[in-house]
């Protein structure tokens, strides 16, 4: 076999090769309390949302809905259609804005706690912690064989982990069949088959990203922590070992040594961390920025009476012994994102604020282009879809302008329930004496009675004898 070929498939196996299970140590600190402090945070607002209680002038419902049947989505007293999508694409946009801004100014911060891999996981990992023990007695657990003990702890562990999926899926599915129409569907076997579908895929899913693969999505499947290089520059902070204080390492110092770093080599960066990585080693794309590593090397200072700091959220440029840049949140990358953040929250702000509660759709009939009448005008016929986006009943009038002449037969006020489409036929008839031939532009004025504000115009045409 050709070396060079044998070299770079030994570096794949070397790559992918299994290193065994990650058992971190747990650490209390500061960026431990904020880790914790987001779990609890995220996960009042994703488990309790779907449970709030919403009433309108159409009745109750359920806060927020994405009601992919009706095809609208319920925000509160906001209801969105499939018209407003610009509104959801300039959500996703400042969602990712956002996300580089962070990323810019302190790393993937938000991987280490905000993602919801790193929120299920730290959950996965204390009910693991509650039943298994410490990571010591995990490890052991682990290389023991296997006993009646070990079956019974395992299946526990595993039991709640089940449990704790099959409730977050039922959640997620919950905010788009109202709960209280999924919970009775579930208990009596009757869920639809989408519903089915999603329950069993994202409970699944759950269980196997937060309590199995764990570190190894954000090592090998996540594509954030790939091109986050390029998102970051020698200003932007991150989690970083002071090489400079800490070396050369080893054991307590001793009173009278000379040329010694503070880092005494105990490991503890290295056994509290997630991922399984050495902060020492410099930055590599597996560290999600937890910080977890800053909270037990500030515990192994204070113990040894050295200052705080030696693992820290600092700079390139800082490490380097520069000093830091005045107004470092200003660079040309940072301003570009904010700058893009202020544009897109002010076009969101007025795409919602223009935005019309009531929409109309016009077709005319082209089974019949023109029909005379007996008494010697033509008449045109029309569809028009009146679509009330407000959630209580509105009375609409309609009128017609264009032609000198031109009139609706029959009635011109329409009642529309909340949040639906109306039909409505219309026929328009215009004299022939003296008007225009061919096709002549028209225009469709719907108004809203309880609103003479709320208007909507559009265009149509009318079509008239050529001879």
């Amino acid at each position: 076999m050709n070396p060079a070929v044998s070299k770079v498939r030994e570096a794949k196996l070397e790559f992918y090769r299994k290193k065994g299970k990650i058992h971190a140590k747990a650490v209390q600190g500061r960026f431990n309390s904020l880790r914790w402090a987001m779990v609890w945070l995220t996960q009042i607002v994703f488990y309790g949302a779907c449970w709030l209680p919403w009433t309108t002038e159409a009745g109750a419902r359920q806060a927020i809905l994405f009601d992919i049947v009706d095809e609208k989505l319920y925000l509160f007293d906001l209801v969105l259609w499939p018209q407003d999508a610009l509104l959801l694409a300039i959500v996703l946009i400042l969602a990712a804005t956002a996300l580089f801004f962070t990323t810019a100014i302190a790393g993937r911060l938000f991987c280490g706690f905000a993602c919801p891999q790193t929120v299920y996981t730290s959950i996965f990992v204390w009910i693991e912690g509650k039943i298994e023990g410490d990571h010591l007695a995990r490890l052991r657990l682990d290389q023991r064989p296997m006993s009646a003990r070990k079956l019974l702890i395992k299946s526990v562990k595993h039991g709640i982990w089940a449990l704790v999926a099959a409730w977050t899926a039922i959640t997620f599915v919950g905010y788009f069949t109202p709960m209280r129409e999924l919970l009775p569907a579930i208990a009596s076997f009757q869920t639809g088959p989408w519903e089915t579908f999603w329950l069993i895929f994202y409970a699944t899913f759950t269980y196997l990203q937060a309590g199995l693969a764990r570190e190894a999505v954000c090592q090998h499947m996540c594509p954030y922590s790939r091109f986050q290089g390029v998102m970051i520059d020698p200003e932007t902070a991150n989690v970083s070992y002071d090489a400079k204080r800490g070396e050369p390492r080893g054991a307590l110092r001793q009173a009278g040594a000379v040329n010694k770093g503070d880092c005494i080599d105990c490991g503890i960066c290295v056994q509290v961390c997630p991922t399984g990585i050495d902060i020492r080693d410099g930055l590599q794309y597996q560290c999600i920025n937890c910080g977890l590593c800053i909270d037990g090397c500030d515990e192994v200072m204070d113990k040894i009476g050295a200052p705080r700091g030696l693992i820290r959220f600092t700079s390139e440029r800082e490490l380097a012994g520069q000093p830091k840049v005045a107004g470092a949140w200003s660079r040309p990358r940072t301003l570009v994102y904010v700058g893009l953040l202020l544009v897109f929250t002010a076009l969101g702000t007025w795409t919602l604020t223009e935005r019309v509660l009531l929409r109309v759709e016009v077709h005319r009939d082209r089974g019949t282009l023109m029909q005379e009448t007996i008494d010697g005008r033509i008449e045109n016929s029309y569809t028009l879809k009146l679509i009330n986006m407000e959630e209580a009943t509105r009375r609409f009038r309609i009128g017609v302008s264009g032609l000198p002449g031109l009139r609706i037969e029959g009635a011109t006020e329409f009642v529309v329930e909340p949040g639906r489409v109306h039909s409505v036929t219309l026929t328009l008839s215009s004299p022939v004496g003296g008007m225009p031939t061919g096709v002549q532009p028209i225009a469709f004025e719907t108004v809203a009675l309880h609103d003479p504000g709320l208007a909507v115009r559009e265009k149509s045409t009318f079509i008239l004898p050529t001879h």
